[in-house]
């Protein structure tokens, strides 16, 4: 999609009738949605069929969904587990229990209180304990994706990567089953040191894969360049490649989300009556369905090889815009930073001879890219804001709701809340709401969207 706003800008210079490559096979296109032609020739539109001209979704291959289904798998292992790692650190094994699961028997409530028998706990450490591994693993998880990425980009392409970080990621997940075992439980400090050592290579086969599978994803969609079809009724629209795959990212969010809903309300179920090992296990093995799709549907995906790091790239050209712009002064290096000319001058049009030797091969349009990249990552300055709020639900709440009147309701199941509202509305905004939009020609970019969805309240 880089040179998406080139090729509309080339639209509005006149109508090219013209083969565009765009790798879609005519035969997966509904027969109520055939394309508009000039002598056998998919038509381009113009700018002002670009103005006027309702937009709808391409197909959304069957290659796609197997990717979503993909990441389903993942998102269900990755809450299934974390959904009980405040309980598991946090509050001691009910009264008799060696699994963790609770202890509601006669004899539990005869022997002690009641909260010693009716919550689940595995290691006994404290909200403080818990609060802090829950925390250092949102930031491993987190942080890992940048080198994910960087390896993908690199060295192995994101299909190989994925598939070690799954590698990864269970073995991870077979080292949390056995802290969770009865047996390492009774010694707790083993018990959590192999806990911790589950936390750090769980997360590195999580960002290796987060990092990966969205762009893989992406590769899926094969139209790069709207063009004009007539509907079954008639109607001429414009069949735009950036609605297929906002729409296909919508089921992809979608499936995340019940990932983590059936994965998150299973497990806090498992290890309130089975024990932790199955909270651990069950995702472990759901886990192992998702090489096995990969494997099996590698040949008939898109997969793209690795050029090199794009972010390795872009760190040394604003390395060497920046040279002479730091100071002691953060007011006077704010201004250096943001002075018009920035950019400008590490131009290769501008640098001529002095060009560095890695900078073989960019050009002034590459440069253009980089800065528009990096202005548009302003929006991230106020992520910090939304998961101090966000995150409270993964540890703090979680350890508050266990000293509430709870009436048999696990205390890790609050946290659902979010990911149901998600599932029940995605498909009311793919079917619905933007469809009604887009034939009012009201387009909202992805900033807007933003700003209206956290006036309406987190998502």
């Amino acid at each position: 999609m880089q040179n998406l706003d080139a090729d509309l800008a080339a639209m509005a210079e006149a109508r090219r009738p013209s083969v565009i490559a765009t790798g879609i096979d005519e035969k997966n296109i509904a027969p109520s949605v055939r394309a508009s032609t000039i002598d056998g020739d998919e038509v381009e539109p113009t700018a002002e069929e670009m103005r006027t001209l309702r937009r709808i979704s391409g197909p959304i291959s069957w290659q796609a969904m197997t990717v979503t289904f993909v990441e389903f798998c993942e998102r269900f292992s990755y809450y299934g587990t974390t959904a009980v790692f405040v309980n598991f650190i946090q509050q001691p094994r009910p009264y008799g229990s060696r699994t963790g699961a609770i202890n509601d028997s006669f004899a539990c409530f005869q022997a002690t209180s009641e909260d010693a028998c009716l919550q689940p706990g595995g290691l006994g450490m404290g909200q403080r304990a818990s609060t802090g591994l829950t925390t250092f693993n949102q930031f491993w998880a987190y942080l890992m994706p940048l080198v994910g990425g960087y390896i993908a980009d690199t060295y192995l392409g994101r299909f190989m990567t994925i598939q070690w970080a799954i590698l990864a990621a269970i073995m991870g997940h077979v080292l949390l089953i056995i802290s969770s075992t009865p047996t390492v439980m009774d010694n707790p400090s083993g018990a959590v040191g192999c806990f911790a050592v589950g936390l750090v290579i769980f997360g590195l086969g999580t960002g290796g894969f987060k990092s990966n599978v969205s762009p893989l994803l992406a590769e899926q969609i094969k139209q790069k360049r709207p063009y004009i079809i007539t509907t079954k009724s008639g109607e001429r629209v414009i069949q735009d490649p950036q609605v297929t795959i906002s729409r296909v990212y919508l089921y992809f969010y979608m499936m995340i989300n019940l990932g983590s809903l059936s994965g998150g309300i299973g497990m806090v179920y498992a290890e309130r009556y089975v024990g932790f090992w199955l909270s651990y296990a069950m995702p472990t093995f759901l886990f192992f369905a998702a090489p096995l799709v990969l494997m099996a549907c590698k040949k008939n995906y898109t997969l793209s090889p690795p050029t090199g790091s794009v972010l390795s790239r872009a760190a040394r050209l604003f390395s060497l815009a920046s040279k002479g712009s730091i100071s002691g002064n953060p007011v006077t290096t704010y201004r250096k930073l943001t002075r018009d000319d920035f950019w400008e001058n590490v131009k290769p049009s501008k640098l001529g001879s002095n060009m560095p030797t890695w900078m073989e091969g960019v050009d002034d349009a590459w440069v253009d890219q980089v800065a528009r990249g990096l202005s548009a990552c302003k929006v991230f300055l106020w992520l910090p804001l939304y998961w101090l709020a966000y995150s409270q639900m993964t540890n703090n709440l979680t350890s508050q709701s266990a000293t509430m009147q709870l009436g048999g309701v696990p205390n890790d199941l609050i946290n659902n809340l979010n990911p149901i509202t998600l599932v029940i509305f995605i498909p009311i905004v793919d079917f619905f709401i933007y469809p009604v939009l887009r034939k009012k020609h009201i387009r909202f970019t992805p900033i807007k969207r933003i700003v209206r969805l956290n006036i309406a309240g987190p998502q």
